[in-house]
């Protein structure tokens, strides 16, 4: 049984350690394109909010997963992510073969604007 874990550096203390580094890597570039979107656990898994849950990662036996909250990204990126086994929402990829900078780049800069309109329309 895997301990509970209440922070990102904990969750990644615990991750083999080839995993880590491509976890680590997914972490950094989610930090720079969302300064501002809070990090946490949710789910056992670390997770990114932004006017809403944003996008989160996870270490498996085989693969990692990078999760974009919803299908929308999965399906809106699907050429990019050819190469990649998906599921709605799911992007599973592996430490020697990384989902490029440029697809993660514009699934969080997407998700953002996203989440961003939809906190304005529950404003109104």
């Amino acid at each position: 049984m895997t301990p509970a874990v209440k922070d990102v550096d904990t969750y990644l203390s615990l991750v083999p350690e080839e995993m880590r580094a491509a976890l680590e890597k997914l972490r950094q570039q989610i930090k720079k394109l969302a300064p501002d979107a809070e990090e946490v656990i949710s789910y056992g898994m670390p997770m990114y909010k932004y006017h809403g849950t944003l996008v989160g990662f996870a270490a498996f036996k085989n693969h990692c997963g990078f999760y974009a909250a919803n299908g929308t990204a999965v399906e809106q990126y699907k050429e990019e992510l050819k190469d990649y086994s998906t599921s709605k929402g799911t992007i599973r990829f592996t430490p020697d073969k990384p989902i490029p900078a440029a697809v993660i780049k514009m699934i969080v800069k997407d998700k953002m604007k996203a989440n961003l309109e939809k906190s304005k329309l529950k404003k109104k």
